[in-house]
């Protein structure tokens, strides 16, 4: 299986979005309002239906941007948010964006959604991608590694491997915030560059 963007247009056609949980998650919540600078330049790649794109702008930061393969999440972006700068949402392969500069990656699904082998070069990218001294935060899954998914998970020590080097593991632990039915299933982290 070929996770393109035939595939996730497909996903999201067919409304087959099982991560999908309708709002801005608790743990990334939790985060976004406890940043201060509002013209932080931050990006989440596979944006989804954007809740947390959504919540950013709506709580004033100005330098939000969006990426994602497949079309729709980015049109329903705007559709809720009229003022947001179309711009700043790119449909596209996250891997062959040229954007860069930001002070924050924020992750929520997109990591877990690709397949492994793609992990260090997610790495890779989201340190080029962050300026020095730029963060990357967000939750990862915290179940074995499958061969099937999406979600592929992962557990602890697997993100700890792939993400140190290059970064700096400022926490790296079990979400005590999160939803009902992911508890005991999501790490928060704050990896800086």
């Amino acid at each position: 299986m070929k996770l393109n963007k035939k595939y996730w247009e497909q996903r999201y056609a067919e409304n087959r979005m099982g991560w999908d949980i309708g709002h801005v998650s608790t743990p990334l919540k939790t985060y976004i309002d406890g940043l201060q600078n509002k013209e932080l330049k931050i990006l989440i790649p596979g944006a989804g239906h954007g809740y947390e794109v959504s919540y950013l702008h709506q709580q004033g930061f100005t330098s939000v941007y969006a990426v994602d393969y497949a079309a729709a999440p980015l049109q329903r972006i705007l559709k809720e948010n009229p003022d947001f700068p179309e711009d700043q949402l790119i449909e596209g392969d996250f891997f062959e964006l040229e954007e860069s500069g930001f002070d924050l990656i924020l992750e929520q699904t997109f990591f877990c959604s690709l397949p492994p082998d793609l992990r260090p070069k997610y790495v890779q990218k989201t340190f080029d991608l962050l300026k020095n001294g730029g963060t990357l935060s967000g939750v990862f899954f915290n179940f074995p590694l499958t061969e099937q998914g999406p979600p592929f998970g992962g557990d602890l020590e697997l993100y700890k491997e792939l993400f140190q080097p290059p970064f700096r593991i400022r926490t790296l632990e079990g979400s005590y915030n999160s939803i009902p039915p992911r508890q005991g299933n999501e790490l928060f982290f704050i990896f800086t560059k």
